[in-house]
């Protein structure tokens, strides 16, 4: 079986260097990279080497120009054939910025037919942009990253999602709170300055990765990065919720929980905002609206917060939130949630939902 690292990040030129390191660590190792530079014109070249020199070469042409497009399909058969060889102890793959590692994860392990193992995903961070990058609101497609032209995707968006499913990262220098904003964001994540010690070490588990993240409570919370973990057994006020939202995440790197609109009485929503971007949106029925034997379906993490916290009069109904900033005033901000949530004397019937245009026609996640 040959064991794949994958290794993410937005900066090139540092992922760069650490894939070079970690080929010249391994013995026996294949990089393999991919050049995105003419992905407008539809073309990818991707290229597999060793420390000796190239093995091989492939210009991969697309009707659609679309970063995960050009490694889907392609790249399994590539590794199947790397580990045919029996030469090789190891597979790196230098993912281009704007490429879907979880997807291609997946694929691996569905794909790999039992000769392919993801051993490792290792994300690198550019300490000197990364507050930036996860506090901001610059698109992908701004910053000059080859993506597909409808990719709408923030770069705060990108580098958290990298970091969430890493399962170590190498940082740029010794940045103390680029350290703790990384650590805030995924608290499992090895964070290392060199990838020395990261190769040939099995540290992704498929099973734990293709589980949704829970929010959690910071592991510290006395520096320049706070975590605020709030809940509510009330539902949101939709209104005074909508006009909060950007006050809500200014200034705040990452945020997720579920979420309890009064209007929305029937609809679990999902909260994630990523820099100044937000999104909310349906992730299914509440356990209290469900018959006990399709309680499965909406995720062990919800059943069992529900069976600790299940209220007698709304169930499952509440709201979760876990916001993660740099310098965030955590009062400050718990106020202003709290005073989005709907009061005691306060009617549901005659409230306008601004949410709904956006929610309507959604289905469970």
């Amino acid at each position: 079986m040959l064991p794949v690292t994958l290794l993410t990040g937005v900066d090139e030129e540092f992922r760069g260097a650490v894939a070079a390191n970690l080929l010249a660590a391994g013995p026996a190792g294949v990089l393999v990279e991919y050049d995105v530079s003419g992905l407008t014109d539809g073309s990818v070249v991707r290229v597999a080497r060793t420390a000796r020199g190239v093995i091989d070469r492939d210009v991969i042409r697309m009707s659609h120009p679309c970063v995960s497009c050009a490694m889907r399909g392609s790249l399994v058969q590539l590794l199947l054939s790397i580990g045919a060889v029996e030469q090789y102890d190891v597979a790196i793959v230098n993912l281009p910025s704007a490429g879907d590692t979880k997807a291609l994860a997946e694929e691996i392990a569905r794909d790999g037919g039992g000769e392919l193992r993801v051993d490792a995903v290792i994300t690198t961070v550019d300490t000197g942009s990364v507050i930036d990058d996860l506090t901001g609101d610059q698109l992908v497609r701004e910053r000059g990253i080859p993506t597909a032209a409808e990719d709408g995707r923030a770069i705060a968006e990108v580098v958290a999602s990298q970091l969430e499913y890493a399962n170590a990262a190498v940082l740029s220098s010794d940045d103390e709170t680029a350290r703790a904003l990384v650590r805030a964001i995924n608290p499992q994540l090895i964070t290392r300055t060199t990838p020395a010690g990261l190769l040939g070490v099995r540290l992704h588990d498929a099973a734990a990765a293709a589980e949704p993240g829970s929010i959690v409570a910071p592991l510290h919370d006395d520096g320049p990065v706070r975590t605020l973990v709030w809940q509510s057994d009330r539902p949101f006020h939709p209104e005074r919720l909508y006009d909060a939202l950007e006050d809500l995440v200014a200034g705040t790197a990452r945020g997720r929980g579920t979420v309890w609109i009064a209007t929305q009485h029937r609809n679990r929503l999902s909260w994630d905002s990523f820099g100044t971007n937000i999104a909310i949106g349906v992730l299914g029925p509440w356990l209290a609206d469900l018959p006990a034997d399709r309680w499965p379906a909406v995720g062990q993490q919800h059943q069992a917060r529900s069976a600790l916290e299940w209220h007698p009069e709304s169930g499952d109904r509440a709201s979760y939130l876990s916001i993660t900033g740099v310098g965030l005033d955590v009062r400050e901000l718990r106020e202003r949630l709290d005073g989005c949530v709907l009061r005691a004397d306060e009617a549901v019937h005659p409230l306008t939902d601004p949410f709904a245009p956006y929610l309507e026609g959604s289905t469970a996640a």
